[in-house]
């Protein structure tokens, strides 16, 4: 890697651009830049081998997989070259102003390749995390040799995509701020549209000059019209024409072009907004109806109306709505906030929108022109940090709360009541993945000598307080809850966002202290599961909260690691070899007889170790049945109940509870729990006795048994083939290496489900899979203590329980 040529083409006396030295201390980081030269384009920088490899790309990345965007490579840059942002003077190469349009870190999608001779040979399968591009993205190089230059940059189809027209000039502040100064910039119905923000408000007034809304607890949305075709997509830009597709399909009877705004939302029967029945909306499955309320009209049949005042956007806008059951006209108050505000409050819903009648829609603005007002007694917050107690046995002593106003992030008070212990240990645990040396606020005056410990604003919880001082502090505020269902997104709060510890310039990377060891912590706001949206961070934070548990179940025991690095639609591998691990991670060499070599096995021995696999992606832990003090020899056997796809679960728990009947006739205890997928996992204690074949010769017994008393649900054909319609009893699991998901594991399922042990009075008609998630097993484990435990104690007799089976 040289720059030479970069060198060649400056002279450092006549331009501000950084100097041509290599460096290292950034890897994996890239940048998109806004270079408006003698022609506007933007420069891909990925670093690579202590340089930025760089591309010039004419019309600017593109979050459309049908996109093929031309990228001609560049000499490299330097590495500083990461955060310029400036005006290169006329004369010199480059000339012009160049400001970054994104940045962030990548990675190498297939994590076994280099990615050096990846990008020799000309094709970079890369990952990326920055702010406007996220997700998978290829580089290629064209096979011309006249061509040499010229790449291709195109997007992978994975959840981050989108099937509308991408304008990277619509992502950039400057060229938005060029266009909000020129009336005649229309919008294009093909692109996606950022949509106009409320700012909170403090206090509800009457204004003649206002109009009042009802704000619903739902989820944001617009809707393109036009020529019969239909896009329904988020804020983001995320499509959701397939998970609300009732919505879809009657937008359709709209006989015009147009742009809309409104709030999707599930309406119980009294009529109120219910959020949780959103976030897992299934059209066969929910209860209440799903309603698309609109409240604004951006186009209108060949003419963009953001120009117009609001109510003749709404008064046009009630008119050409179609009659049907899932779409609904937003309807307003004029001029009596208060009375709207206390009739909503009074009513259920969360408050009230109120808009300036006269307002236009300014397109990707929070503005002051709307503004929200929730009920004042009990209001959401943003948890900024917290104050140390002196009580050595309390974790904090307050919360440090703030809102956003204006676009910018206030402190509203401390928080020091309301918690329970279990509370306080459970919060203290979510703000460790948070912690940050930068304050949010200059509040010395308000915390009287109190020490702040400062956290990426990112929580919310909600609060109940009396009454605002004139200073705009909450008084007397006491903590009700976490919004588990709300995170605050950082590029809402602020333009300089506060970094988590060891982090220079963005939210990708940061450290986490556990027990004196620092595990680094990569694209926490990583999209895991798409419906519920669940990311990184809400897969720490619950092996966090359950790392004592689930603990015993892996120490000393090698794992294989099932990596999903890009969530569960993505593509995902087992990882069992190791090489340049942490020196803090212990592992173990075994010899492997297929591979003809040693395999270096990971040992999960500690809450670090376990939170370094997900930080890897490892949403599921499989470790071995055996430790490493006696590898042939598993502490536990396994009885797999493996469903076909035409099994119920009502036959599954029926074929439990026979296995549990067949156990109770050998006069041994037998541990279930679900397997997370569409199974359940029976465990019975070997303690280290017997050798895997014992072990599995055992349970095969025990199989043939079950399947003598229910032939007709039951199979111990392996063949897929062979199995029919049948649940499968699996006893083969019952070798040295296989491994089966963990108790307390998560899974990769939908919903997040995790593999939980359960009593056996549980195991009856009624129990769901789903109802055990990432979200409930934590509030379970706080009521239910770890019923599992008896799996790694002392062994069975296998001789004398297969003499009680006999006898029976």
């Amino acid at each position: 890697m040289s720059l030479q040529d970069y060198r060649k083409k400056r002279n450092f006396k006549d331009t501000p651009e950084p100097k041509d030295i290599l460096n290292d201390d950034d890897k994996h980081r890239f940048v998109v830049q806004r270079h408006r030269a003698s022609h506007l384009h933007y420069d891909l920088r990925l670093e690579m081998e202590g340089v930025l490899k760089s591309w010039a790309v004419p019309k600017g990345p593109s979050m459309n997989p049908k996109d093929k965007r031309l990228a001609v490579h560049t000499e490299d840059h330097p590495v500083a070259y990461l955060t310029f942002e400036g005006i290169i003077p006329k004369g010199n190469y480059g000339a012009g102003k160049m400001t970054i349009w994104d940045s962030g870190v990548y990675e190498n999608l297939y994590k076994e390749h280099n990615l050096s001779s990846d990008y020799a040979e000309g094709t970079l399968k890369l990952v990326l995390h920055g702010e406007k591009l996220k997700g998978i993205f290829t580089l290629v190089r064209s096979s011309s040799m006249n061509k040499k230059n010229q790449w291709l940059l195109i997007k992978h189809d994975d959840q981050f995509a989108t099937a509308l027209d991408y304008d990277a000039e619509d992502f950039s502040l400057e060229a938005f701020s060029t266009e909000a100064s020129d009336q005649s910039a229309q919008l294009s119905l093909k692109s996606l549209v950022k949509p106009m923000l409320a700012s909170p408000g403090t206090k509800i007034f009457n204004d003649k000059n206002w109009i009042y809304e009802l704000k619903y607890d739902g989820y944001r949305a617009l809707a393109t019209i036009t020529n019969g075709t239909v896009e329904l997509y988020s804020r983001n830009g995320i499509s959701l024409n397939e998970k609300f597709k009732v919505i879809h399909q009657q937008l359709e009877h709209l006989e015009h072009t147009a742009i809309l705004d409104g709030e999707i939302v599930v309406l119980d029967q009294t009529g109120l907004p219910q959020f949780n029945a959103l976030q897992n909306y299934d059209s066969d499955r929910t209860e209440g109806i799903l309603v698309y309320y609109i409240f604004d009209l951006l186009h209108l049949n060949g003419h963009d109306t953001v120009n117009l005042p609001l109510l003749d956007r709404k008064a046009l806008l009630k008119e050409l709505l179609p009659d049907v059951s899932h779409i609904q006209y937003c309807d307003h108050v004029e001029a009596m906030g208060i009375t709207v505000y206390q009739q909503a409050i009074n009513m259920g819903m969360e408050g009230v929108i109120a808009k300036k009648a006269d307002s236009t829609y300014d397109i990707n603005v929070r503005s002051s022109q709307w503004l929200k007002f929730k009920k004042i007694e009990n209001t959401e917050t943003i948890i900024c940090g917290y104050t140390l107690s002196t009580n050595k046995s309390r974790k904090f002593a307050s919360l440090i709360l703030g809102m956003v106003e204006d676009d910018e992030l206030v402190y509203v008070g401390t928080c020091g009541s309301g918690f329970s212990e279990n509370q306080i240990s459970e919060l203290y645990n979510k703000f460790k993945v948070l912690e940050t040396d930068t304050p949010i606020f200059d509040i010395t005056k308000h915390l009287k000598g109190r020490k702040a410990v400062w956290l990426v604003p990112k929580l919310v919880c909600e609060v109940k307080f009396s009454e605002w001082t004139p200073s705009r502090v909450m008084r007397h505020p006491v903590f009700l809850r976490m919004r588990e269902d709300k995170t605050i997104a950082f590029d809402s709060l602020s333009n300089e966002e506060p970094s988590p510890k060891k982090l220079s310039s963005s939210h990708s990377e940061f450290s986490l202290d556990i027990d004196g060891i620092t595990v680094q912590i990569t694209n926490p706001d990583k999209l895991y599961w798409p419906n519920p949206p669940l990311t990184k961070y809400d897969l720490l934070d619950y092996y966090i909260k359950i790392s004592d548990y689930i603990l015993p179940y892996l120490k000393d025991r090698p794992e294989s690691l099932h990596r999903h690095p890009n969530g569960i639609l993505e593509d995902s591998f087992y990882q069992k070899d190791h090489e340049n691990l942490p020196t803090w991670i212990e592992t173990i060499e075994i010899p492997s007889k297929s591979s003809g070599k040693h395999i270096n096995y990971l040992l999960c021995q500690n809450q670090a170790t376990l939170l370094y696999m997900n930080n890897l992606g490892c949403i599921e832990l499989h470790p071995w049945h055996s430790t490493i003090y006696q590898l042939n020899q598993p502490d536990y056997a396994i009885i797999d109940l493996d469903p076909s796809t035409e099994n119920s679960f009502e036959e599954v728990i029926e074929t439990a509870l026979m296995v549990k009947q067949v156990l109770d006739r050998a006069k041994i205890k037998g541990f279930c729990k679900t397997s997370g997928a569409s199974g359940l996992h029976i465990y019975i204690p070997m303690g280290g006795l017997y050798t895997y074949e014992e072990a599995r010769d055992f349970t095969k017994l025990l199989c043939v048994f079950v399947h003598e008393a229910l032939p007709e649900i039951t199979t111990l054909e392996r063949s897929l083939k062979k199995r029919g319609p049948k649940i499968y009893l699996d006893y083969l699991q019952n070798r040295k290496g296989q491994t089966i998901a963990s108790a307390y594991s998560v899974r990769p399922q939908k919903l997040a489900t995790v593999s939980t042990p359960l009593q056996w009075s549980e195991i009856k008609p009624g129990l769901e899979i789903q109802d055990f998630t990432m979200k409930t097993v934590p509030d379970r484990l706080a009521t239910i203590k770890d019923v599992f435990k008896g799996v790694l104690k002392k062994g069975i007799d296998m001789e004398q329980a297969l003499n009680n089976l006999m006898e029976s």
